[in-house]
């Protein structure tokens, strides 16, 4: 299975990419691969390259790729629950990496911890230093997770669904903080979100992602705009609007993501597409460049050209 087929990107210092997509898309596995934690094995196989600041992650061995993650690439786990070890205190989650990179001693690195815990929101943070995973939250421990991604000041964060457990103050309060941060650092950021709105506010660039493959990658802007892939459309459109009438149905996307053991031979989304004729069933899409904007490209055989709101009322016709 591929979970994560012919995907290519770049991203420069201080620029926000987000990645959107149905669950199963890859838009995880992209990230763990990215940051070198999916590697060849009896499991699984990684091909091409992954170049971070002129290194290749794939290409060097397991002490050098250590080495690279908290200060070149640090990611924020999507399950909060797993990603802290139960048998150790908070505070040792963040002083770990700060005594390991920054060559801090114990006890400025313990003051560095508690500063991080501050930052991100965590009230009383000396206390909350000395206690386990257990006794926190789920949102607090999401709030420890990307203190420890910021640890180090990394050059690029991947946050895979930074705010899923968070409350929605607290939610702007956390992507204020890694926007201040990736400003005052030049960090780069690839933001993973089910939340459209989320990324539309939040990022330069978006790639959508649908079965492992990139349906369309655009300024932000431009694929909230004009999106030009069907799927693209739909997801924008599954978003509830103040303007819909009271007690109208919800926008969906109708049927189910392909089996990717098996995936179809011609385009993957034809299937749920309300515009796919015989040729994108039987023949697979590239991704290609399309239209004028600069680094827009799109995986579609016959590309929508209007703005949203037209498409809409073409649809609805």
């Amino acid at each position: 299975m591929r979970a994560v087929d012919g995907v290519s990107l770049s991203l420069a210092a201080g620029e926000t990419l987000g990645i959107v997509g149905e669950s199963g898309s890859g838009k995880s596995v992209l990230g763990r691969t990215i940051m070198g934690l999916i590697t060849n094995g009896p499991a699984t196989q990684v091909t091409g390259s992954v170049r971070l600041a002129g290194v290749d992650v794939h290409g060097v061995k397991q002490a050098r790729r250590r080495e690279l993650w908290g200060t070149t690439v640090a990611m924020v786990f999507q399950d909060p629950m797993t990603s802290l070890n139960p048998v150790k205190r908070v505070g040792l989650h963040l002083t770990e990496s700060l005594r390991l990179h920054r060559g801090l001693s114990k006890g400025a690195a313990r003051e560095r911890a508690v500063e991080l815990l501050r930052q991100v929101g965590i009230p009383e943070p000396a206390r909350r230093a000395g206690q386990y995973p257990h006794e926190l939250s789920g949102g607090m421990r999401q709030r420890v997770v990307i203190a420890m991604a910021l640890a180090c000041d990394p050059q690029l964060l991947i946050a895979d669904e930074p705010t899923t457990a968070l409350d929605v103050t607290v939610q702007k309060q956390i992507l204020d903080l890694l926007q201040s941060l990736a400003e005052r650092l030049d960090m780069a950021t690839i933001l993973v979100s089910h939340d459209l709105g989320t990324v539309a506010g939040r990022t330069d660039r978006v790639a959508v992602m649908y079965a492992g493959r990139v349906a369309e990658s655009a300024a932000t802007d431009a694929v909230f705009g004009t999106p030009r892939h069907p799927y693209s459309q739909a997801l924008i459109e599954s978003i509830p609007s103040i303007e819909s009438r009271p007690h109208s149905l919800l926008a969906t996307i109708e049927g189910s993501p392909p089996n990717m053991l098996a995936p179809p031979a011609g385009c993957r989304f034809a299937a749920r597409c309300r515009y796919a004729v015989d040729r994108c069933r039987v023949e697979a899409p590239a991704l290609e460049p399309r239209g004028a904007a600069a680094g827009s490209v799109v995986a579609c055989h016959f590309p929508l050209t209007a703005p949203l709101q037209h498409q809409r009322q073409e649809v609805g016709a």
